[in-house]
């Protein structure tokens, strides 16, 4: 008889091809993972993965398992979230794996208020910006900012927000004039990425308008660009949720405020279970609303 924990790790010892790394993923010893796929291939009468230094393979018992192993936890899984859903409580761990620009600056405010309304759900925060494997990694729900990879995930739109060109009213005072997208070149402007790219504006006047920018200052990550901004470093694009409150408080100006900058989707994404769990669900509806809300206009 095979016992269900071992199914599981037998399956992520397949998706991250190694026993190391399914320990890492798990957080379990790694003679913990080593015993489970030794009961596992007992309980079959054969081996199920032959193993090198450098390679793992799956034998021909293994291919056949690992079908009916992914096809039992896609059931278990299906059979929480159907029962969470009909308990209608939502409650457990939930892990919500975040880029650090979207959690310091919209979800950090969002969560008091979930954590209030959900007390039964305890929220496991990962704070990264690289791709990552939902089903193979522990994360419920992702959120990421910017175009999307083709994958067999569910993708929901959340928001659309902006990126405004920012600058303090120092650095401001001893330069020449914006009045066109064409005048920022005159000025120092800070990239997001080590190459050259283009800063898009909008106007009803002049329509779209586009500056190549030549990659000097590289600072990808706007909390990082907001505060060299507020210290007169330059001129850069903050996402409009990271800019109001400075321009609000007039530590930042916005640039060309009658053109629109580029918008930036905001999705959540969650694996294509049948059923979404009761604790996904009120997640992605409260963080929404929070979205929405948020979306004030420029001050």
């Amino acid at each position: 008889m095979f016992q269900l924990s071992d199914l599981i790790v037998f399956v992520h010892i397949v998706d991250v091809r190694g026993i190391s790394g399914a320990a890492r993923t798990l957080n379990m010893p790694k003679s913990s993972v080593s015993r489970a796929l030794s009961r596992l291939e007992e309980s079959v009468g054969t081996g199920l993965i032959e193993r090198s230094t450098r390679h793992l393979r799956l034998t021909d018992a293994g291919h056949i398992l690992i079908k009916h192993a992914r096809r039992i936890l896609d059931d278990v899984s299906e059979a929480e979230n159907a029962l969470d859903g009909f308990i209608g409580k939502p409650a457990g761990d939930l892990h919500v794996n975040v880029p650090f620009t979207f959690a310091t600056g919209l979800l950090a405010t969002m969560l008091p208020e979930f954590m209030r309304n959900y007390p039964q759900v305890r929220v496991v925060l990962k704070v990264e910006n690289r791709l990552i494997d939902l089903p193979v990694e522990k994360a419920d729900v992702t959120i990421r900012i910017g175009p999307l990879v083709d994958s067999e995930l569910i993708a929901r739109r959340l928001a659309t927000f902006e990126l405004w060109a920012c600058a303090s009213p120092a650095y401001l005072a001893n330069q020449s004039k914006v009045g066109r997208s064409a005048d920022l070149l005159q000025h120092t402007l800070i990239s997001h990425a080590d190459c050259p790219e283009l800063w898009s504006f909008n106007s009803s006047e002049h329509g779209l308008e586009q500056i190549e920018v030549r990659a000097g200052t590289v600072i990808p990550e706007p909390q990082v660009l907001k505060t060299m901004l507020i210290n007169h470093a330059g001129i850069g694009l903050l996402p409009d949720f990271h800019a109001r409150d400075a321009i609000r408080n007039k530590t930042l100006v916005r640039l060309l405020p009658q053109c629109e900058g580029r918008k930036l989707e905001v999705h959540a994404l969650y694996p294509s279970h049948r059923s979404l769990s009761a604790k996904v669900r009120v997640f992605i509806d409260d963080l929404t609303t929070h979205l929405s809300s948020s979306a004030e206009p420029e001050p």
